[in-house]
């Protein structure tokens, strides 16, 4: 890991600087279960509609689907991952150690190396999210077997995961969102400077 070096594009929005929207849709976003307005958060503000609804949506996928936490956390480390999303991952590694996911699984995943899964449902779980954001779409084989193993409402659950954690992805890279207290960051290079194909593995 290396120490980061790239400043947000945005300043620091503080509470006390908000406006009267702001900060009762902040104030909304804090209520939900979340610990802070770390990440993408603070950038969403800057369109309080926007943040708002994004929120509702991101508490739901990331606290209310019907994938438990060890593989919803597996779908977000493999988005994060793929997009070299520095905080996404900071934030989420924890989490999914905690949830559950082997750290040797999580490891490979950081590597883009293709884990070695003792259970079944990670190695069908990785394979769509991988699929979903290295081509946008996975193998019939693949999608029929990952219906027929989670059913409809967990894999639309899964492919919302994905979408949502993509679009915190995209927010992070864009506004060069830090890690906290400019801590090491798991990626060594950002997607643009190693002129990362979209359909790289």
């Amino acid at each position: 890991m290396i120490m980061s070096e790239q400043r947000t594009r945005l300043a620091e929005l503080p509470l006390s600087q908000m406006t009267e929207t702001q900060r009762t849709i902040a104030d909304r976003i804090l209520a939900s279960g979340r610990s802070g307005l770390d990440g993408p958060f603070r950038i969403w503000l800057r369109s309080p509609e926007f943040a708002d609804r994004a929120s509702h949506l991101g508490a739901f996928v990331r606290f209310g689907t019907t994938l438990p936490s060890r593989l919803s956390e597996l779908v977000i480390l493999t988005v994060a991952a793929h997009w070299k999303a520095q905080f996404e991952w900071h934030a989420h590694a924890p989490i999914a150690i905690k949830a559950g996911l082997d750290s040797a699984v999580i490891q490979a995943i950081q590597l883009q190396a293709m884990p070695t899964f003792h259970n079944e449902d990670e190695k069908l779980v990785y394979l769509i999210a991988l699929g979903l954001v290295q081509h946008g779409m996975v193998e019939d084989e693949l999608a029929d077997r990952a219906l027929a193993t989670f059913g409809e409402t967990t894999l639309v659950e899964l492919v919302g995961i994905a979408g949502y954690y993509t679009l915190v992805a995209f927010t992070l890279n864009l506004f060069r969102v830090e890690i906290p207290g400019n801590g090491p960051t798991p990626f060594p290079t950002s997607p643009l400077a190693e002129g990362r194909r979209t359909t790289g593995a």
